[in-house]
């Protein structure tokens, strides 16, 4: 799955496959998936009070979960390191690109739920 948004005047193309948890694990010796989960348990907590704001953990998360989605999206276009790559961006707004990302993840996770229930078909399980 792919997806284009737009942070600070420039295209961004993500991208979620089923590689995307070892990239993640590779690059940061992290759980994308736990990662994902925490990340959107705290969007929903920030989003449903005034009061609540996300943690250094949380931004860091999005930090790494947005880096490894577009690098995967842009190979060659995406530098090899985090840092340089986000140093493009004047901005680089959580509540504005967290959302895109969360939908993103969670339509790759509806088709590979929807692959494995069609292998149990043809497997005979």
């Amino acid at each position: 799955m792919e997806k284009i948004v737009e942070i600070d005047g420039k295209d961004v193309r993500f991208r979620a496959t089923a590689a995307v948890p070892r990239l993640y694990r590779i690059k940061f010796g992290r759980d994308i998936i736990q990662d994902l989960a925490v990340l959107k348990k705290s969007y929903q907590k920030v989003s449903e009070s005034n009061g609540t704001e996300f943690t250094a953990f949380d931004l860091t998360v999005f930090e790494n979960c947005a880096y490894i989605m577009a690098k995967h999206g842009d190979p060659d276009g995406v530098p090899s390191d985090i840092v340089e790559w986000m140093d493009e961006f004047q901005t680089f707004s959580i509540y504005a690109v967290l959302p895109e990302i969360l939908e993103l993840w969670g339509l790759n996770e509806q088709v590979m739920v929807e692959s494995k229930k069609k292998l149990g078909q043809v497997s005979g399980s």
